[in-house]
């Protein structure tokens, strides 16, 4: 993964103000993995996406990651620490793009689904078949094709846990146990909203930084975006002292 500039960055969340959450999460999605072309990138396997989004959140902001959590039984507010890196690591996007299930006479094969099939099913009225629709390589039964519609609900459970199986990573969910009541809370990590939270309040600190910059000393803000963020807090400081 390249270590993305700060101009870079900033015309990322420049381009990201404007987009909802998906765009902006395709706009990360595409820093994070520049080697691949951007139209491939929404129908890669969601849990690929999911850790390439926590190596980039490591390489920009660090290991750790700050969650605030509510509990879901006494309302209490729980603070905790949760490691990007190791995340990154135990997701590691899933080894195949498809898997395939054999089960009492059928032979189903059926590709991971990506985040632009999951948001074309959301709109279906009936997400479930829209998804099995979309993602279905092939169906035969005793020998014979058969369509999406006709498979048995036992085979799309079959199907369901195959994928979830395969693409852990797809659904990233915590389980945090409340000190005060000790009962467990179950939350989903949404690490495209989280890192965008991230990027956003980096790109509002690092414009104020430019301000007071060219403010000073007359610099652009290529030429202040430039500077290593070391020298830039070190420019800042003697500007605080004047």
């Amino acid at each position: 993964m390249a270590i993305t500039g700060a101009a870079e960055l900033l015309a990322t969340w420049e381009a990201g103000l404007a987009e909802a959450s998906t765009g902006r999460a395709l706009l990360l999605h595409r820093t994070a993995r520049p080697d691949v072309d951007a139209a491939t990138l929404p129908v890669l396997p969601v849990g690929e996406r999911e850790a390439d989004l926590f190596a980039l959140r490591r390489a920009l902001f660090g290991e750790r990651m700050q969650v605030r959590l509510a509990c879901s039984a006494c309302g209490a507010d729980m603070e905790f620490d949760l490691d990007a890196g190791e995340f990154a690591r135990s997701l590691g996007g899933p080894g195949d793009s498809a898997v395939r299930v054999e089960q009492d006479g059928w032979d189903v094969e059926f590709r991971l689904p990506g985040v632009a099939d999951l948001t074309v099913a959301a709109r279906a009225a009936d997400p479930r078949n829209a998804l099995l629709a979309r993602c279905l390589v092939s169906a035969v039964r005793d020998g014979a094709p058969v369509d999406a519609a006709d498979l048995p609900v036992p085979v799309q459970r079959r199907i369901a846990e195959a994928v979830e199986a395969a693409d852990p990573g797809a659904d990233v969910t915590l389980n945090i146990a409340c000190p005060e009541c000790g009962d467990a809370t179950r939350a989903e990590l949404d690490i495209a909203s989280y890192l965008w939270t991230e990027l956003d309040a980096w790109a509002r600190d690092l414009l104020l930084d430019v301000h007071l910059l060219a403010t000073s000393y007359g610099w652009s803000e290529p030429e202040i975006l430039a500077l290593s963020p070391l020298r830039r807090r070190y420019y800042l400081e003697l500007c605080a002292d004047v």
